[in-house]
C-alpha cells in the first residue's frame, strides 16, 4: 500500500500495453511473478491477448535474451522485459536485463522497455532497468533477521514474494477489467481482508496440525499441479525444503527430473482450482496406492481430487471462466505458514533452526 503511484502507473500501463511479456527472476521470485503472469493466459480476448515468455520456454527465440531481441523485435509490436528480484542482485534477471539493455543501445530499438519489483532502489538491477523502464519499490522484512523466530516476518524473502505475487495479480485483474491504476490498490486492499480471514481460520485448524504431524515425521513431501497451481507448488517447495533437509528428507516437485517413487507415508500436496485436472487425480491416486497422505488445496469440495485427498483445504472463489483468478495466490498465502509451523514444530523438540542455518540449504545457482 506504501507502492508510490507514479512508480506504479507506468509499470501499469507497461504491462497493459505490451504484446509480449518476458519473465525474469530467480526461485521463489521467479515463481511469484510467473503463477502471476499465467493469469493472462485465462483472460486472451481481444486487446488482452498477450504471449508470455520466460528463457526457458522451448519457443524461446534465442540462447539469451540479447539473441532473442532481434526476433522479438520483428514479432512484436512492444515487449515488456519484466523481472521481480528482492535484492537487485539475482543473477538471472542481472544478466537478461544487461543483455537487452546492450541489444537496445547497439539498435537504438524503441520497442522494448523494462519493469522491476525489488525492494532495493540502489542496485545493480534497478541502475539498468531505469534507463530503459520502471522500478517499482515493493519493501519486505527490512533489516530485520529473526534467529528462530519467523512467524512474524516469515523466512528470508517470504514477505517480498508474496507481496509481489499479490501486487502483479491484482494488476492483471484490473488490466482484464478495465480499470484504472488507482484499482489496484483497492483490489489489493479487498483482498489481503479475504486472504487474512483464510489465513485465520486454516493456521490454527485440525488439518494444518495434522499436516505438522506428517511433516514432523521422516517422510519425503511431493508436490504438484498444473499450469500456475504448479508455480505455488514450487514457491511452498522451496521453503519446505529448507526445513525438511535437517531430517534428510527430501521434497520433490510432481515430474520432476530427480522425482523418486515414493514410500509408505510420504506425503503429497497437490493444487488444482477445479479439483478435477486429471493428471492431478492420477498423482492422488499413485500415491495413495504407496500408502502415502494426500493433502488436496481446491476451491471445490465436491471435487474429485478433494473426495480422494486424507487432508484437504477449501479457498471457495466462484470465478467465471476465461477470467484470472484469484484462488492461486490465496493458495501461496494459507500455505506460507507450513514451513513456519514445522519449525516453531522442531523448536518444541529442542531443535532451534536460526536462519543463518537455513539459508545455507538456499540454492546458489538459481
Amino acid at each position: 500500500m506504501n507502492i508510490k503511484r507514479k512508480e506504479l502507473a507506468r509499470l501499469f500501463e507497461d504491462i497493459k500495453s505490451a504484446d509480449c511479456v518476458i519473465c525474469g527472476g530467480s526461485g521463489r521470485s521467479l515463481y511469484s511473478l510467473n503463477a502471476a503472469m499465467s493469469q493472462i493466459a485465462l483472460s486472451q480476448v481481444g486487446w488482452r491477448n498477450k504471449v508470455i515468455l520466460t528463457p526457458d520456454d522451448p519457443g524461446f527465440p534465442g540462447r539469451n535474451m540479447h539473441d532473442a531481441a532481434f526476433d522479438l523485435e520483428r514479432r512484436y509490436k512492444k515487449t515488456l522485459l519484466l523481472m521481480n528480484s528482492g535484492s537487485g542482485y539475482s543473477d538471472d534477471p542481472l544478466v537478461m536485463a544487461q543483455d537487452l539493455s546492450r541489444y537496445i543501445e547497439e539498435t537504438k530499438s524503441t520497442k522494448f522497455s523494462m519493469g522491476l519489483l525489488t525492494s532495493v532502489y540502489e542496485s545493480p538491477l534497478a541502475d539498468i532497468t531505469n534507463k530503459h523502464g520502471t522500478t517499482v519499490i515493493l519493501k519486505g522484512r527490512g533489516k530485520s533477521k529473526p534467529s528462530a523466530e519467523y512467524s512474524e516476518t516469515g523466512i528470508m524473502g517470504d514477505i517480498f514474494e508474496l507481496g509481489t505475487l499479490q501486487l502483479l495479480n491484482s494488476i492483471i485483474e484490473a488490466i482484464f477489467r478495465n480499470l484504472e491504476v488507482d484499482d489496484v490498490y483497492s483490489l489489493c486492499n479487498e483482498e489481503f481482508q479475504k486472504i487474512g480471514e483464510m489465513i485465520d481460520s486454516n493456521v490454527n485448524s485440525e488439518t494444518y496440525k495434522q499436516l505438522v504431524d506428517v511433516m514432523e515425521k521422516r517422510t519425503n513431501i511431493f508436490l504438484g499441479g498444473k499450469g500456475t497451481g504448479n508455480e505455488i507448488a514450487k514457491m511452498t517447495g522451496v521453503r519446505l525444503f529448507h526445513i525438511k533437509s535437517f531430517f534428510g528428507d527430501n521434497v520433490y516437485i510432481t515430474r520432476g527430473v530427480n522425482t523418486p517413487h515414493p514410500r509408505s507415508g510420504d506425503l503429497e500436496l497437490l493444487i488444482s482450482y477445479s479439483g478435477e485436472t486429471q493428471p492431478v487425480i492420477i498423482w492422488a491416486e499413485a500415491l495413495k496406492k504407496c500408502a502415502g497422505t494426500v493433502f488436496a488445496i481446491t476451491s471445490n469440495k465436491n471435487s474429485a481430487l478433494a473426495k480422494k485427498a486424507d487432508l484437504k483445504i477449501i479457498l471457495d472463489e466462484e470465478a467465471r471462466l476465461n477470467t484470472p483468478r484469484r484462488f492461486y495466490t490465496r493458495a501461496a498465502f494459507v500455505l506460507s505458514p507450513l514451513p513456519v509451523k514445522l519449525a516453531e514444530r522442531i523448536a518444541q523438540r529442542g531443535l532451534i533452526l536460526p536462519e543463518y542455518i537455513i539459508s545455507w540449504y538456499h540454492s546458489i545457482t538459481q
